[in-house]
């Protein structure tokens, strides 16, 4: 009988073993799932402050008719959200909790706001408490330039719920413990226990690997005081890093429980013979730890509530070679990619056909076939390249939840040609959709529309109509071509 139990549980390890390093490479998946995520809100933020920071209202410092222009960005945060104008010294010219600005102090973190104005940058940053607020508080800051001079620096502060909203939803399962990290190794959303972490330095071990690998796997003790293992990935556009740990007792457990199982089948199994006896001890030892993992895996899946991430993650693997990971990781470069071309340092121009392609990039990754685009080159100065990149993108991404993108037959032709007039020359930019779900009129636009609307109307000097018809939605974009166009 020794000799059996002996044999069983070298088996057992050694399925333990490579559980262990499953788990090991699972932590590692998740965080960069999750720092994909990340960026995607940051980028969105960032964005729609880019978008702020081009009308005309705030560059004329007319603040009464811009407040109502940042009421409509807020709405989509909730009442915890904050825009805030500050100029080169850090004294607020806006803010939209008050319209006494007079009263309110002096910006307390004065090293970002020299930043935005000595680099003409976006900027993101750690964890502090807020002069307005009086609470926890990040930012996000970007400059508001005319004739290539920043005049304003535009910050706003979200509501931290919004983090921790996305590493809920992400987490796996109880036994993990997900945590965003600041640029000095800060906690600014962390599960469990939110309310005595946050704010809160990491733990020693994990602090140290954070300061010197961008990605990493490696064992830690929570603050808690579990043993984890841990994954680590750190964002290249906020310097943010993303931690997740599965416990130890998740994968010890189940061992400790197939060891006493597998010694008392394996006397039992010993009256049968040998070969009944390993092949009994080696499904119980596999199965129950590989149904764990499996539930665990389908949960994570489901929890992942963007639905771009969604429709690629359908795609996606499990037992999958490494060459097939890093196509997937491709995917989702692919996706952060278009959301970065609202940031790029300098950006001088674009031609409109590689502007609609980078922008539209995550949709023709996996059937090319199913965009259609047509029209002639157009050079576009960058001020026409940021904003039509954003309707663009807002188009596609209602296309993807509603429209004919959200199924596997839709179809989307679009069409530009640059129309002489008296008045100069202008772009009508076509969006039709066909053979996705039947079309119905919205009762409510949101800022999604709203957002295109006012941009093509304030921004380009022309205006942007959708028809809802039965068969597909069809928007019509059009805009005066200024100097660079």
């Amino acid at each position: 009988m020794l000799p059996l139990i002996i044999f069983a549980v070298g088996i057992v390890f050694n399925n333990y073993e490579q559980d262990r390093r499953d788990a090991t490479q699972r932590v590692l998946d998740t965080v960069r799932s999750i720092r994909l995520v990340l960026d995607s809100e940051m980028q969105r933020m960032t964005g729609g402050l880019q978008v702020l920071a081009l009308t005309d209202s705030l560059r004329n410092g007319d603040f009464n008719r811009f407040r109502r222009i940042a009421a409509g960005f807020l709405d989509q945060y909730g009442k915890d959200g904050v825009v805030l104008v500050a100029d080169h010294e850090g004294r607020l010219l806006f803010s939209s909790i008050t319209p006494d600005v007079a009263s309110l102090p002096t910006r307390n973190n004065r090293d970002i706001v020299e930043k935005v104005f000595g680099t003409k940058r976006p900027y993101y940053s750690n964890l502090f408490t807020g002069a307005i607020k009086k609470r926890l508080i990040v930012t996000v800051e970007v400059p508001v330039i005319r004739d290539d001079e920043v005049l304003y620096d535009i910050s706003f502060s979200p509501p931290i719920e919004i983090f921790q909203a996305i590493i809920e939803q992400q987490r796996p399962s109880a036994d993990w413990t997900i945590s965003i990290f600041d640029g000095e190794g800060t906690n600014l959303a962390r599960v469990p226990n939110p309310q005595e972490t946050i704010g809160k330095r990491a733990s020693a071990s994990l602090y140290t690997e954070m300061l010197h690998q961008p990605e990493a796997t490696l064992s830690t003790v929570s603050l808690e005081g579990a043993p984890l293992i841990t994954g680590l990935a750190r964002s290249s556009l906020t310097g943010w890093t993303v931690a997740a740990g599965i416990a130890e007792r998740s994968l010890v457990a189940p061992l400790w429980r197939t060891l006493a199982i597998t010694s008392v089948i394996g006397g039992f199994l010993l009256l049968v013979g040998l070969g009944f006896a390993v092949r009994m001890a080696t499904a119980i030892a596999r199965g129950e730890m590989l149904h764990d993992l499996l539930i665990e895996e389908l949960n994570h899946r489901v929890k992942n509530t963007l639905a771009i991430l969604q429709s690629l993650a359908t795609q996606t693997f499990r037992s999958a070679s490494r060459a097939e990971r890093e196509k997937f990781e491709g995917r989702l470069g692919a996706l952060a990619e278009a959301h970065n071309l609202l940031s790029q340092e300098k950006w001088q121009g674009s031609d409109l056909q590689d502007l609609i392609v980078r922008v539209l990039q995550p949709y023709l990754l996996n059937n090319p076939e199913r965009v259609r685009m047509f029209g002639p080159k157009v050079p576009l100065s960058p001020r026409l390249a940021v904003v039509l990149s954003m309707i663009v993108h807002e188009i596609a991404t209602n296309a993807t939840k509603y429209g004919a993108l959200s199924n596997d037959t839709g179809t989307v032709a679009l069409d530009w040609e640059i129309i002489d007039e008296g008045a100069g020359r202008q772009l009508r930019l076509i969006w039709t959709e066909a053979g996705g779900p039947h079309v119905t009129a919205p009762v409510q636009r949101g800022f999604g529309s709203r957002l295109i609307e006012r941009s093509a109307r304030d921004q380009l000097g022309g205006e942007a109509t959708v028809d809802f018809l039965p068969r597909g939605v069809v928007y019509t974009v059009t805009c005066a071509l200024d100097g660079g166009g």
